[in-house]
């Protein structure tokens, strides 16, 4: 590859790898922070922290990923690859079952539609949300089986257990297992994130029919919750079908050994678990009223500012929360 070309691919996956990790590790911050101070996490938090841990997972496969390919040399066992690749599939895969199950929570606790199916849901919405996190098992136990199955043989193929190249294994991954199973076993958690974002978008359209003649300049608060919501629901579905078309394309580039868009595939795929995350922080007023906080309590540490207080009297310094 050209010098220049890994020069600037490192330094981007390296800005992405860092971005990533700080925005997924405050949201964990955060969440366990709430945990001590109210000594309980709502149903929102705890997605948001398992969430974040699961991305954090696949920004750490994706950058070991990166380093394996731009260093030809480097020589793993059977094992060694079995592990990265099981890894990288289970944060792949709570990662889309999370955020679809976020979806569907901003559904239910947004749209306002009288069906009594809806009400029936919207009321059991924790065991809804339990529920749709159980049955994405089955479709992980089939990947897993699936993958064990196509690995061992792959495996056997470049030698058994004894060291082979992570180079001469990547296309029979890529062409075997992360595109066949990101194909196979992604349709269903994107099929009902789509279809919550499609029922809270009619939901948001049918309350603004309803106040047609009483708007008046501002949105009210449903109206400003439900695009809110479909802000962090679109960008989730755009950056995750952006991940998908990434894999996709890599496929292709290593099949025609192009190893330059294979690797810019890789820097867009990391943008998925990486961006989405900050989007959620910014949807979300108490993450973004934390983060704002530890951004003005940071700034004025470092700059060692006093804060008047109400009597007029200068306080030390700021302090943290």
């Amino acid at each position: 590859m050209d010098p220049v070309l890994h020069s600037f691919a490192t330094i981007v996956i390296v800005a992405e790898f860092i971005f990533g990790n700080l925005s997924n590790g405050f949201i964990v911050l955060s969440s366990f922070l709430g945990c001590i101070t109210k000594q309980k996490l709502s149903s929102m938090d705890k997605i948001l922290l398992t969430l974040a841990i699961s991305r954090i997972t696949l920004i750490w496969e994706i950058y070991i990923w990166f380093n394996t390919l731009c260093d030809p040399s480097l020589s793993v066992i059977g094992i060694e690859i079995q592990i990265l690749y099981f890894s990288w599939m289970l944060s792949s895969h709570f990662s889309l079952w999370l955020a679809t199950a976020l979806s569907i929570f901003y559904l239910f606790r947004i749209a306002n539609f009288s069906r009594q199916i809806f009400l029936y849901l919207k009321w059991r919405l924790k065991k809804l949300i339990v529920g749709v996190l159980l049955g994405s098992f089955p479709f992980l136990l089939a990947n897993l089986m699936q993958t064990s199955i196509t690995l061992e043989e792959r495996i056997h193929q470049y030698g058994g257990n004894t060291t082979v190249s992570l180079k001469g294994m990547r296309f029979a991954v890529f062409s075997e297992l992360t595109l066949f199973n990101m194909t196979l076993f992604s349709v269903t958690p994107f099929s009902l994130a789509l279809m919550s974002f499609l029922l809270l978008l009619f939901s948001l359209w049918t309350h603004l029919q309803k106040m047609q003649l009483n708007f008046r300049g501002h949105r009210d608060p449903s109206s400003k919750a439900h695009t809110n919501a479909m802000k962090i629901m679109v960008s989730f579905l755009l950056l995750y079908a952006t991940y998908f078309l990434s894999l996709l394309i890599a496929w292709i580039a290593e099949k025609h050994h192009n190893e330059p868009v294979h690797i810019i595939c890789m820097i867009t795929g990391l943008m998925y678990p990486s961006a989405h995350s900050l989007i959620l922080i910014l949807g979300n007023s108490k993450l973004k009223q934390t983060s704002l906080l530890m951004l003005k309590t940071l700034g004025c540490r470092l700059k060692g500012q006093t804060i008047p207080t109400t009597g007029g009297s200068q306080a030390t310094y700021c302090h943290v929360f």
